[in-house]
């Protein structure tokens, strides 16, 4: 569960009011977005816990489409996850803790240039991604507590957060709530790109059911901590944005960079301000350490079915971890932080993937049922099969509507996957050829 709370919780729920009131323009839509956000991301956690529990395997999705679908999707799948989707994942939350311990004095220097091209937030970050690397090849146990640590510490920052700004009685104003921003986008695109952006900060609870394989009890532990985890998300996300709302305007919010810090800088001055950036940096750290432990877990899986090469199969023979898979994921996250211009278009590519993705996961639950009705479920859909249906509906419809939104990124990112088909067979082709 802390893996859970912990991955979904990072920078989003401090930026993303900004977004989604520039898009709805009024705080009831706002929730509606909130709620709505919740609902899909709940009913996709509870889609994923009956398979999770049914098939406890490490690399999850991998797992569950290569169960269900044969090697080929499972491959496509994998290949997006590896070259894009999780490496700029990890850049991406590299780089803003590096972007938020800058607002400290003491990290000024970071936007400064270190040498040649490079600055020294891009070093820095280079640094982070290791020590976590390093971190979750020496323990997976290790890391799970001090992900665990993270977690709690990043929630009580939030209550606290919150806590400040409901005891203004300077600045609160429950009229807020009925305020609106009249310039936002409205309409039915309004309240879609506001729903992205809910979904992007309810995004990652689906990566604990990577590390299905390595959890005790997983047929009970796993739904517990699909559906809890994404249910504290959900209360925690809601009861933030009513704290700044409670002190901002809707304008206000929607022409803010940092909503949340505003709140605090207007409710504690400077201080409070602080105490935004240093919750931001925790709930980063906490996504860093439980991104960076689940997202190693896909190639490796696939190693072990040879659909990747072997060497990312291996596990360390004294810490018992993936260290080749976890390897590899730190280079090519290395990479693209050297490439700082052009990996968060990269991390763009990923979103039309991953729901699309979402979807034939999701599907999943409708292969087994009829492919393996015998087989033991200990977690079973509650409102099968209206809810794994709705989850998908909604899934491809987000895929359409940020094809139609954004269609460049999303072209791109087809290409990428269709370049994993014949990539698959050449190696499938070199696999055969050395059995032979």
């Amino acid at each position: 569960m802390a893996i859970v709370v912990g991955i979904i919780i990072g920078s989003g729920i401090f930026l993303v009011p900004r977004e989604m009131m520039a898009a709805v323009g009024t705080a009831h839509l706002v929730y509606a977005v909130w709620i709505t956000g919740g609902i899909l991301s709940l009913f996709g956690a509870m889609s994923y816990a009956e398979i999770a529990a049914m098939k406890p395997r490490v690399g999850g999705e991998y797992a569950f489409l290569h169960d269900a679908y044969g090697p080929l999707p499972a491959f496509l799948y994998t290949w997006t996850w590896t070259t894009i989707a999780k490496p700029a994942s990890i850049a991406t939350v590299a780089s803003g803790l590096m972007r938020v311990l800058g607002t400290f004095p003491a990290f000024a220097f970071l936007d400064h240039r270190a040498f040649g091209p490079f600055l020294w937030s891009q070093l820095l970050a280079l640094v982070a991604v290791w020590i976590i690397t390093t971190l979750n090849i020496v323990s997976t146990r290790e890391s799970a507590q001090l992900q665990t640590f993270l977690t709690w510490l990043k929630v009580l920052m939030i209550l606290i957060i919150a806590g400040f700004c409901f005891c203004s009685l300077k600045y609160g104003d429950w009229h807020n709530f009925a305020t609106s921003f009249h310039g936002a986008r409205g309409g039915f695109a309004g309240f879609m790109v506001a729903l992205i952006a809910a979904l992007w900060a309810y995004d990652g609870w689906s990566d604990v059911t990577q590390m299905a394989g390595e959890v005790k009890n997983p047929q009970r532990s796993l739904p517990l901590a699909l559906v809890g985890g994404v249910a504290i998300v959900a209360v925690l996300y809601m009861l933030t944005n009513a704290a700044v709302q409670y002190i901002l305007p809707s304008s206000a919010i929607a022409l803010a960079d940092r909503p949340a810090a505003d709140a605090l800088r207007l409710v504690a001055g400077n201080l409070g301000a602080g105490l935004v950036s240093l919750g931001m940096a925790v709930s980063i750290c906490a996504t860093f350490v439980g991104t960076s432990l689940s997202g190693a877990r896909v190639p490796f899986a696939a190693a072990r079915d040879r659909l990747f090469p072997a060497v990312l199969g291996e596990i360390h023979p004294r810490f018992k971890t993936p260290w080749a898979a976890l390897i590899l994921q730190a280079v090519i996250s290395s990479l693209l932080l050297l490439a700082i211009g052009r990996f968060q278009a990269l991390f763009s590519l990923a979103i039309f993937s991953e729901w699309l993705f979402y979807a034939f996961t999701t599907a999943t639950v409708f292969v087994f049922r009829v492919r393996e009705p015998e087989t033991p479920r200990p977690y079973r859909v509650t409102g099968y099969p209206a809810v794994p249906a709705i989850f998908i509906l909604a899934a491809l419809v987000l895929t359409v509507f940020s094809f139609m939104d954004q269609p460049r990124n999303s072209i791109a990112g087809a290409i990428v996957i269709l370049c994993g088909i014949p990539i698959h067979y050449l190696f499938q082709r070199h696999v055969k050829h050395e059995k032979a």
